[in-house]
């Protein structure tokens, strides 16, 4: 049996501060939005460009981590998952997310206090599976 492969890689800037909560039982989620650009030019010579959104879910440590050193406008380097969530809403309409759950962040560029890049990884058994959000 062959065995499937969900990888993302994007290099982005923060949309806004990262927010942290905490499930039911205690484990730390944060939450941000990464937007990344592209540019291209046409056939006619017309410049292009569109940005990409990306809502981004980190647990455990890296939770922890990406709360107290991102803010907004900074460039990093997010690896993970694609994740989809679905739910029902109190009237009854279905709704769905596609959500990149981050296993490794990378700080980049100059928005960070000492001028250095940071790494730091987590490890897939420290990601639920299917834990619900507490919001």
């Amino acid at each position: 049996m062959s065995r499937g492969l969900n990888k993302v890689m994007i290099i982005g800037h923060l949309g806004r501060d990262p927010e942290m909560r905490y499930t039911p039982s205690g484990r730390p989620v944060t939450t941000f939005t990464v937007a990344t650009n592209r540019t291209w030019n046409t056939a006619d010579g017309e410049r292009h460009s569109e940005t990409e959104w990306f809502n981004v879910v980190t647990w455990g440590n890296l939770a922890e981590i990406c709360k107290q050193y991102l803010t907004k406008s900074q460039q990093v380097y997010i690896e993970g998952r694609l994740q989809t969530r679905r739910w029902e809403d109190a009237e009854g309409v279905k709704h769905s997310n596609v959500e990149i759950v981050a296993s490794e962040m990378m700080m980049l560029g100059d928005k960070h206090e000492n001028g250095q890049t940071s790494t730091t990884e987590t490890t897939e058994s420290e990601t639920p599976a299917e834990e619900e959000y507490p919001f």
